[in-house]
């Protein structure tokens, strides 16, 4: 017994001295392209200092309070969020899982045995009377055993699972991110669908006083009946057009209510003004972004999870060690059960070594490498795919600029044309025919204008998420 306790602190310090030999890569962020600056931000915003710039939720910052409770309401309530969350929480709980594999496990055992040999007697006692003996044995003991993370396999598991749950977080805010982009884009759609119907409204009224007019000089008989069918046909066509745009806002709102957590049946938006506001967003330099966009941070971490993959698979290379002990007591009655002359231990120490497995270690191994360098071109591409959405909303915002500029122009030199046409009408200087054209032409102006600016509302929101949430934003976890 002296020399079994004498090896064994001899055995533990020696594990304890080889947990340093970790194998497997030392994990490093894979390189990405390098950019200075964007192309498309030309005479752009600067970045401004993040403690100058208004604090609060993105949304906020186009100035509409229902868009700004909506947009609370999705972060609470929003089932593909509420499930990011659940998955976040339970990368997190392997974490914890993970890392209690390092310390080691102590269990609590007890039993009661009752056994008999020879003869038939089913009496109580030691021996029978045909020869026959029973018995019983009582055991309650404590026990653990530890592996010791000689190769560091144990670490890199916990080191994986921590990379996978900060990979989760970055999902959370993604998913965060999207349905909120998305709330907001719908939210703008739906309000510039509104725009459009007052619009078409007030259209509607100047096409039926068209058509009061064109009766009226029919019934004179000025004119023939050609004029009074074009401006009914005229008027028919824009009924049809309101009609269309009622579709539609019956599925934005639709599609808003399932963003928010509510069936469509409950929930609706009133009609209310449109405030066509764009903030100036400062776009900061292209490092930058690596920082804030989620995607590229759960990419990143996937690298980082995978890596660790590659020291697992080649810990396999390595004995396993493990270290067991135990301490308790056995008798075959209860009242001697504590008696120091029924006391039992043990301890050990067992190493395993796979000698032949057909290469299968090796193959996982080359599986590890191949998953792992997959992960970094996914993550590449993601640095690539988040550059071009960032230089595309940048152009797309500068070029919508200066097309609700020209549309302005455009619509107030039809209203202009409109008007004059139908003054010529009424003096009997020009035909129907001009008339019709000439609203066309004015209303199709109007129309544009107000897409024009429901465009730049939208890529804003575009432009926000592609910079990964707004640039008050804390860095992605």
């Amino acid at each position: 017994m002296r020399s079994r306790l004498t090896l064994y602190p001899i055995a533990a310090a020696l594990v304890v001295l080889l947990g340093g030999c970790a194998v497997g890569p030392t994990y490093q962020r894979p390189l990405t392209p390098e950019v200075g600056s964007y192309k498309e931000a030309e005479g752009w915003v600067p970045a401004a200092p993040a403690d100058a710039l208004e604090r609060g939720p993105w949304w906020s910052l186009f100035g509409d309070p229902v868009l700004d409770q909506l947009a609370a309401r999705v972060e609470v309530s929003n089932q593909n969020v509420a499930a990011a969350v659940a998955a976040y929480a339970q990368a997190r709980a392997l974490v914890r899982e993970q890392r209690a594999s390092i310390f080691p496990a102590v269990t609590l055992g007890s039993g009661a045995t009752r056994s008999g040999s020879g003869g038939s007697s089913s009496s109580t006692s030691t021996t029978g009377s045909s020869g026959g003996r029973t018995g019983n044995n009582y055991q309650l003991s404590i026990g653990g055993s530890w592996e010791p993370d000689v190769w560091g396999r144990l670490g890199r598991a916990v080191d994986g699972a921590t990379a996978g749950a900060q990979a989760s977080a970055a999902d959370l805010a993604s998913a965060k991110l999207s349905a909120q982009g998305e709330l907001a884009i719908n939210y703008f759609s739906l309000r510039q669908l509104d725009a459009q119907k007052g619009l078409l409204e007030d259209t509607l009224t100047g096409y039926q006083r068209a058509l009061e007019i064109a009766q009226n000089r029919y019934n004179a008989g000025i004119v023939g009946k050609t004029d009074v069918l074009q401006a009914q046909t005229q008027l028919a066509n824009a009924q049809a057009d309101d009609a269309g745009l009622v579709r539609q806002r019956a599925q934005l709102e639709h599609a808003i209510a399932v963003l928010v957590g509510e069936a469509p049946g409950n929930f609706s938006l009133a009609r209310a003004a449109w405030k066509p506001s764009v903030p100036e967003v400062p776009v900061g330099v292209p490092s930058t972004l690596l920082q804030r966009r989620p995607d590229i941070a759960a990419a990143e971490r996937r690298v980082a999870a995978a890596n660790e993959q590659i020291g697992i698979a080649k810990s396999a290379y390595y004995p396993k060690l493990s270290l067991s002990a135990s301490y308790g007591f056995g008798a075959s009655r209860v009242a001697d059960l504590f008696s120091a002359s029924s006391t039992v231990w043990s301890l050990g120490l067992s190493a395993a070594q796979v000698l032949f497995n057909a290469g299968a270690t090796g193959a996982r191994v080359e599986g590890s490498e191949a998953a792992h360098a997959q992960t970094v071109a996914r993550y590449r591409q993601t640095v690539l795919a988040a550059f071009q959405d960032v230089e595309d909303q940048l152009a797309a915002t500068r070029v919508l600029l200066t097309q609700q500029e020209l549309r302005r122009q455009a619509s107030a030199s039809a209203d202009q044309v409109e008007q004059q046409v139908l003054n010529r009408y009424r003096s009997g200087q020009v035909g129907y025919t001009e008339v019709i054209a000439a609203q066309a032409t004015a209303l199709s102006a109007r129309r544009a204008l107000v897409q024009a600016m429901a465009d730049r509302q939208t890529t804003a929101v575009a432009l926000i998420q592609s910079l990964g949430g707004g640039w008050q934003a804390e860095p992605s976890p």
